[in-house]
């Protein structure tokens, strides 16, 4: 095997390992990203409770400066770019727990009295106008971690009750109409940080005695029924904020600790196996202000204190591309076709296309077809459908690990337009059963559905794209051709498809959509530019019925009918072609989809069988593409 250089047409390198390609290393590795300044609050504080995201957040109470720190009831709502005040608590209250999607729905629960007496015990729920008081926790208590991106499922984590002064281990769950005590923590703690949902949990940093300032390194994660001790954060720190939607992926970040007094600007990164230090914010400070639904990509922390004062500054954190010390900067000098010798394993290797394939997910909690989909891969929503006779309005929500049932739709349907995101997404359209079609549209804001009027053309077998606020729905019957866009209040007649098309699958934005399948040609393609339709490539096989995720060019399709019995084939979209590619496990028609581009989606429920009655499942198949991948050369 020494003589490697007889190859002949290639210069073979020598390696150590194995190069990464791109979409293995961001799994694999922290995400690097920079803090950025924000817009001020209007007032300075600390301690607040609330939650969102970094352009749609709601902070509430906390303490103001003063002779002495002054409890309050005066909230703020951030929009990307500003803070505004908006009504206030019922009640004034520092040092509890939030968690919410976006302004238009967080809650908030537990912390303090004004008077430094007993600690609260009860919830307030926002809906984007007013507070209202809602489910008590089991015990009343304060400093505890709070964590959750949506207002109907949130986590309670430690603390302190007082009087008298007792640190706590117990944790307790909301699920949208009462608090319950499930798993306690291995370690009882107070002045924490959480982040994650009820289902999948990490609890980071936080003092375990009341005099402990220094802090504690030891973190915990939750799987939805018991608390493990994980890998230990770098900096121990009390006071600290967080960002995250899994116990797989976040951030913590600022914090104090002592001796000697420091408040901290310190980031760090958890991947899921281990914590990183990244970038610095760029003042430290304690009692912070932070943003829910968020991740490793996006976060928003705000407010605090310094040591000295009070603050109002806010920063944001976005993602700018992993470091170049990373695996990810053997991608940089990997290109499909090269050979090269693997000095750690003794082996040729060759870098090669890699094809991508699906892999079997989670199930769902109820089979059904004819359903609509929005969100990615990891963050996912499976809305409404049909398991005839019945016809459903439940919405289940993916995390990354597991499915659970959120808020239903106000309108049960099959045969659906969907979009969006997992905490930005719309529904229009579809079929009621004997009944008929409906034109009713409903908005997703992350913890519950309303309206967002009504389409002109009741129809089902119609497609979408897009999120809550501008949207496109197209195709279906009776009208395979009419498309209707949202403007954000109403919707209007637009362009009309080239090829009418009914039981067709569509996804992009509602400037930047497609539409595929179901036409006549049944394997025909087109693209929206916010106006009009462009005929495009061909798929290879036509068929109805089928999914699909990703961009105009940058898609993938699945399943379906071909034109008639299910099929298992998967097409991928590269701007240019269609190309078939591995198939579908199971081959399934009437199923729903989620996914950002052609190398990471999910298609999930859907139909086994034939019409009418044909059997549902609640299965789900994950889709991955890496950039590349590497192979063994033999000597043959």
């Amino acid at each position: 095997m020494s003589n490697y250089k007889g190859i002949k047409g290639f210069q073979v390198q020598t390696r150590s390992s194995d190069p990464i390609p791109y979409a293995q290393a961001l799994e694999d590795n922290p995400y690097v990203g920079t803090w950025s300044s924000g817009g001020d609050m209007n007032q300075a504080r600390s301690s607040m409770l609330g939650g969102g995201s970094r352009t749609s957040n709601i902070q509430a109470g906390g303490t103001h400066p003063g002779t002495s720190p002054t409890y309050n009831d005066e909230c703020e709502e951030y929009n990307g770019s500003a803070w505004s005040e908006i009504a206030e608590m019922n009640q004034d209250r520092a040092f509890g727990g939030g968690s919410g999607a976006n302004a238009e729905a967080v809650l908030v629960f537990g912390g303090r009295h004004p008077s430094g007496g007993d600690d609260y015990n009860n919830s307030e729920l926002w809906n984007g106008s007013s507070w209202s008081e809602t489910h008590e926790l089991n015990t009343g208590r304060s400093r505890g971690a709070g964590a959750g991106i949506v207002s109907t499922a949130a986590f309670y984590i430690g603390g302190r009750t007082d009087p008298p002064p007792s640190l706590q281990d117990q944790v307790e769950s909301y699920n949208g109409s009462a608090w319950s005590e499930v798993a306690e923590l291995n370690t009882d703690r107070i002045n924490s940080q959480a982040f994650g949902t009820n289902t999948s949990a990490i609890l980071g940093t936080g003092g375990t005695s009341g005099g402990d300032q220094a802090g504690t390194t030891n973190a915990e994660s939750w799987n939805g029924s018991s608390w493990t001790e994980v890998g230990e954060v770098n900096t121990a720190r009390i006071e600290l904020g967080g960002s995250g939607s899994s116990n797989t992926a976040g951030l913590i970040f600022a914090g104090f600790s002592s001796p000697p007094d420091t408040h901290h600007a310190l980031t760090e990164d958890w991947n899921g196996t281990a914590w990183t230090e990244v970038n610095d914010m760029a003042s430290g400070r304690a009692a912070v202000g932070d943003s829910s639904v968020t991740s490793t990509t996006s976060a928003l922390v705000c407010a605090g204190y310094t040591g000295t004062a009070y603050v109002a500054t806010t920063e944001e954190w976005a993602f700018s591309g992993l470091p170049p010390s990373t695996p990810a900067a053997g991608y940089a000098n990997a290109i499909v076709g090269d050979f090269y010798y693997n000095s750690s394993t003794g082996q040729f290797k060759n870098i090669s296309e890699d094809p991508g394939s699906w892999a079997s997910g989670p199930t769902l909690n109820t089979a059904r077809r004819y359903v609509g989909g929005a969100g990615t891969k990891s963050a996912a929503l499976a809305i409404a459908g049909q398991n005839y006779p019945s016809f459903y309005s439940l919405t289940e929500s993916y995390n990354g690990s597991s499915w659970s049932e959120v808020s239903d739709t106000s309108t049960a349907r099959g045969r659906l337009a969907s979009g969006g995101t997992q905490t930005d997404a719309f529904v229009a359209g579809g079929n009621l059963g004997p009944p008929g079609d409906t034109n009713s549209a409903e908005k997703w804001n992350g913890a519950s559905w309303t309206s967002m009027g009504t389409i002109n053309t009741a129809r089902g077998n119609i497609a979408g794209a897009g999120s809550s606020t501008a949207a496109i729905a197209f195709g279906g019957n009776p009208s395979p051709a009419y498309t209707e866009i949202y403007n954000g209040s109403s919707w209007t007649e637009t362009g009309d498809l080239n090829n009418g098309r009914t039981a067709l699958s569509g996804n992009g934005t509602s400037t930047a959509g497609w539409a595929a399948g179901a036409g006549s040609p049944g394997n025909s393609f087109e693209t929206f530019s916010g106006s009009s339709w462009t005929e495009g490539p061909t798929m290879n096989t036509g068929r109805g019925y089928l999914a699909g995720f990703g961009t105009t060019t940058s898609a993938i399709v699945c399943g379906g009918g071909a034109p008639g019995p299910k099929t298992a084939i998967t097409e991928l979209f590269d701007g240019t072609s269609w190309t078939e590619v591995g198939d579908l496990g199971t081959a399934i028609k009437y199923q729903g989809a989620s996914g950002s581009d052609n190398s990471s989606g999910r298609t999930f429920l859907g139909s086994t069988g034939g019409p009418p009655t044909g059997t549902a499942t609640n299965i789900s198949e994950e889709w991955t593409k890496n950039e590349f991948d590497t192979k063994i050369v033999t000597t043959s």
